[in-house]
């Protein structure tokens, strides 16, 4: 944990049919929402991810996961961690409870889903040591004694997306080590300390520069203390329409010449919404650009420096951000899904 961690300073488009007209009154540093209707229980998982687990890049032509193979079920540990570690392309539903231990490593070529809301990993996490063209959706992760999930060395194409994370001892979600092309859609952090590291050290550029293009959108930051991400070196990392509620310490930190651009998001109770110019704890400065946020009570972002456009690798269209909230809490996190083609009675 670093110095300043210890003390505290104290849908993609809006889901159109998930709530009705939302009256919204804006000031520089406040919203009043005035009326929001009922949300569905569930919508249908998106085929495809939008940002970098989308991009043709690497030999791998955005990020499919085990859909070229056949589709099995895991009801214990031994069927999963057999499954993961399988050469071949699967599609791996997860069938209720599933306790490991440490971080697992998942082969290529895989789809890990929850069947309906019962998937849940729990104890352990998922590693990705240079792997590549990974889904892994619908599911909890919870009390992982490590990190929950674990991007690292050079692995690239994975989507993240629409998982509940609670309770890891270390980050819910790491990408570090020269990975690349990822997305993290639709997750819930619930109350978790460090959700989302992007490079594990100042002493990582050499490993680093030049990759960790990371896109973060929709996703429920939820009263989870810090790192949404924390960024070193990564550039462009994009932060969109995501909802981030009373974070203890920051919402986003882009650090030792990473480069951020955060924009269409709604900040509530956040004392740092954006950490870029003055560094963070040891770590030297960053750049970040920030446009169309809203705050509501909440501290000004910090923009620093000039960053390359996730234009220039693919195209995305940002919500309109008064109407995050209210898509987020219906859409973000694991079993608020559909999954076409599961199998909940499918053998291994």
């Amino acid at each position: 944990m670093t110095r300043l961690e210890h003390y505290p300073p104290r849908l993609g488009r809006a889901l159109a049919t998930a709530f009705a007209a939302v009256l919204v009154a804006v000031t520089p540093h406040a919203t009043t929402v005035q009326a929001e209707a009922a949300v569905p229980q569930a919508v249908p998982l998106a085929a495809a991810p939008i940002g970098f687990a989308s991009v043709n890049a690497l030999g791998q032509n955005g990020t499919t996961g085990g859909a070229a193979g056949r589709t099995v079920t895991a009801t214990n540990a031994a069927q999963f961690l057999g499954y993961i570690d399988s050469l071949e392309p699967l599609v791996i539903q997860v069938a209720g409870r599933i306790e490991i231990s440490s971080k697992q490593g998942v082969r290529p070529n895989k789809t890990i889903v929850g069947v309906g809301s019962s998937g849940h990993i729990t104890g352990g996490g998922l590693d990705f040591y240079r792997s590549y063209n990974v889904i892994v959706r619908n599911l909890r992760f919870t009390a992982a004694e490590d990190d929950a999930v674990n991007v690292g060395q050079q692995s690239h194409h994975i989507w993240i997306d629409h998982n509940t994370f609670s309770g890891a001892v270390d980050g819910s979600i790491d990408v570090v080590r020269g990975a690349d092309y990822v997305t993290v859609s639709w997750n819930h952090f619930d109350h978790a300390d460090k959700s989302m590291l992007i490079s594990h050290s100042d002493g990582a550029a050499s490993t680093d520069v030049g990759h960790l293009k990371v896109t973060l959108h929709h996703n429920f930051f939820d009263h989870s203390r810090q790192r949404h991400p924390r960024i070193r070196f990564g550039e462009p990392v994009h932060v969109f329409n995501n909802y981030f509620l009373s974070n203890e310490l920051y919402g986003v930190a882009s650090t030792e010449n990473a480069g951020a651009v955060v924009e269409g998001n709604y900040f509530e109770n956040v004392p740092h919404p954006l950490i870029s110019a003055s560094g963070y704890a040891d770590s030297g400065p960053g750049r970040a650009v920030q446009r169309n946020n809203i705050l509501v009570n909440s501290g000004t972002p910090e923009t620093a420096g000039t960053v390359v456009e996730p234009r220039t690798y693919y195209a995305y269209t940002v919500d309109a951000p008064a109407g995050v909230p209210a898509a987020v809490r219906a859409g973000a996190g694991a079993g608020k899904v559909t999954v076409a083609g599961l199998q909940p009675g499918a053998g291994g």
